[in-house]
């Protein structure tokens, strides 16, 4: 038997954008129509209590795959200069069962998150879009940067907020420097709010986004917060926005940006118009008007992971990219 082993750097030279965006369609096509087996994650606290190890199974009737992300979550790496998620995603061959890659998994997630948020802005944002903003200055902000390029290559300026004002103002200016992409630094979130595309991509566990801010039309992407009594937007946005989410089951049981309006009386789960999955299958409604804002509600599955890494793996093997190891 032999193993692929496909490093960070090969991953981010075989998953570009538009290639990993189209393997996202593919993945919540497939997840919404059912034919993703997806058993529930196992979070398990580490002993002295540093953090947690992470294993989220699954499996794709067709394309056939099957595999597993493994993934340690400690909070004080940041600190230290890591990242605070590390992890892998491995594959197995159908057939026999047998370990046929190993990716890395830090970059498979950072690249599928932004990817499908902008299979969302393909799907649901208007095409005259001008304008994104992004809230956040980490990782995903940057991967949001390209992703919403890619979705929409027609606008013109990305500004970008974050709480660390001087932080913000390098981020800016690497990343101009980085895709020559008119990207601007602003103080105050309500002007990264006010564009045609806005994208959440912070850890915040209140709203820093409010429904006030956000200009009739546009559509909002709402990455950061992943716990039920978590959220990035206020209930005012929600309740007047057509919702989308990436799998029901996950949304009403971790999306605290919805579950805490409905709580509050402000919102119902059937007024989420429904999955992405349906969505790009052309099963349920997109955008009604240039009026209407929508919002996408990204939580994350492992779907996405399993189908961004076989899109890799394929290309690995018919470019004989990675290390293979016989066992």
């Amino acid at each position: 038997m032999s193993l692929n082993i496909i490093d960070a750097a090969t991953v981010r030279t075989l998953l570009s954008m538009p290639v990993c965006i189209a393997a996202m369609r593919e993945a919540m096509v497939c997840l919404s129509r059912g034919q993703v087996v997806l058993p529930a994650r196992i979070a398990a606290g580490l002993a002295d209590g540093s953090g947690y190890l992470i294993t989220m199974p699954g499996s794709s009737g067709n394309p056939a795959i099957d595999g597993l992300k493994v993934l340690t979550w400690l909070p004080a790496n940041p600190a230290a200069g890591r990242a605070a998620i590390q992890g892998v995603v491995l594959l197995f061959d159908r057939s026999t069962g047998a370990p046929m890659a190993l990716l890395d998994g830090a970059e498979i997630t950072a690249i599928r998150t932004a990817a499908v948020s902008a299979l969302a802005t393909q799907l649901l944002a208007r095409s005259d879009v001008k304008s994104h903003g992004i809230l956040g200055t980490g990782v995903q902000a940057r991967m949001h940067i390209d992703a919403v390029q890619a979705a929409r290559p027609g606008i013109e300026s990305i500004r970008v907020w974050g709480r660390d004002r001087e932080r913000t103002r390098t981020f800016a200016a690497e990343q101009r420097t980085r895709t020559g992409l008119n990207v601007i630094a602003v103080e105050q979130a309500m002007d990264a709010a006010s564009c045609d595309v806005v994208s959440t991509t912070t850890g915040a566990t209140q709203p820093i986004l409010q429904g006030a801010w956000v200009r009739p039309g546009a559509h909002v992407n709402l990455v950061g917060a992943y716990r039920p009594t978590e959220r990035e937007a206020d209930t005012e946005l929600i309740a007047r926005s057509a919702i989308y989410v990436d799998l029901m089951q996950s949304a009403m049981n971790e999306a605290g940006d919805l579950l805490i309006p409905i709580q509050e009386g402000a919102f119902a789960k059937d007024r989420i118009v429904g999955e992405l999955g349906q969505l790009a299958a052309g099963d349920i409604a997109g955008r009604s008007d240039n009026k209407q804002i929508t919002v996408f509600k990204s939580l994350g599955v492992v779907a996405q992971d399993l189908f961004a890494a076989w899109s890799v793996y394929q290309s690995a093997q018919s470019q004989v990219k990675g290390v293979v190891v016989d066992f």
